[in-house]
């Protein structure tokens, strides 16, 4: 027998769990899975100084306990595990394991996981907070006045590389092929840029430090085999996201990257009573707050859809 739920909501970053305040207050009974990583991707980062109502900043993991908190206050069932299997064809029917549920409308806030190179070094500076980053907006600021290393080629990479420009001394690009695969405008705007040097055919084959801080980067000339050590503090990989979206790929409309398409100025997807929020659907700003502001939007709208139902 399935389980008949208002509301169910996926995913519990800052999308989900604003969404599920939101549905809770709004009497919609939301439930929500927190996934195959509770907390989503802010749980991997130390310091979050950029959202507001935090003067003193706060760590990722930190951050999403307090929301957590603040949707059990208003009555949201936080349930551990993910949503293995969906089916839009007739009704809004998904499955956690082997759970059955039917749903009268869903969020999905899934978000997206950024790209690594799959180092071992890279991994464990990551895990310690010690240097290695995929947000250059998120995380830049704490290098201020300091060398980095950033990987990548394309227009996001670019765009990276220039923010960190203004904050760091010195900005090393790592390209692995002898061009970017960047437009002609970002590739323009750091070659201009004087703080920028960009290696081609260089790759990155381990993240050195203390311990506890990155302190350099062993890279490969990809053609002649040279190794070289780069001193840095910081290690961007600005390599790409993957929207966490595969389950739900035989019914909804994406971007051929994955990306769910909303309606334009909604959380609407072309689902009836299935809304989308955070980075799931947002491959610009992919920023906490953004994500909150969505979550928001989301349950307003499932809100809007189930009283319009009511009627």
């Amino acid at each position: 027998m399935a389980e008949k739920i208002k509301c169910l909501i996926i995913g519990s970053g800052p999308a989900g769990y604003t969404a599920a305040i939101y549905a809770a207050r709004a009497n919609l009974y939301p439930v929500l899975y927190q996934g195959i990583q509770p907390g989503g991707q802010l749980t991997t980062t130390t310091d979050v100084e950029n959202f507001p109502g935090y003067p003193e900043g706060i760590s990722g993991p930190d951050m999403m306990i307090d929301l957590q908190k603040q949707s059990e206050r208003f009555g949201t069932d936080i349930r551990n595990g993910w949503i293995t299997k969906v089916d839009f064809s007739n009704g809004l029917k998904l499955w956690a394991d082997n759970h059955e549920l039917e749903c009268e409308s869903v969020i999905i806030s899934t978000g997206a996981s950024a790209k690594y190179l799959g180092l071992e070094s890279e991994k464990k500076y990551l895990e310690l907070g010690g240097g290695v980053s995929a947000c250059a907006v998120c995380d830049g600021f704490f290098y201020k006045n300091q060398d980095v290393v950033i990987v990548g080629g394309g227009d996001s990479a670019c765009e990276e590389a220039h923010y960190l420009s203004k904050l760091c001394k010195k900005v090393i690009m790592l390209v692995r092929k002898d061009n970017f695969r960047a437009s002609k405008i970002m590739q323009e705007r750091v070659q201009k840029t004087n703080n920028i040097q960009i290696l081609f055919n260089t790759s990155a084959v381990e993240i050195k430090g203390d311990g506890q801080v990155v302190t350099s980067v062993l890279t490969k000339n990809n053609i002649t085999g040279e190794l070289n050590e780069i001193p840095a503090t910081g290690f961007f990989v600005a390599i790409g996201h993957k929207p966490n979206t595969d389950v739900f790929k035989p019914f909804l409309e994406m971007d051929e990257t994955g990306y769910i398409i909303n309606k334009p100025g909604s959380t609407k997807t072309n689902i009836q009573g299935v809304f989308v929020s955070g980075d799931a659907a947002d491959h610009t700003y992919r920023q906490a707050i953004t994500a909150a502001g969505t979550g928001c939007m989301a349950a307003l709208d499932a809100e809007k859809y189930l009283a319009s139902k009511e009627n």
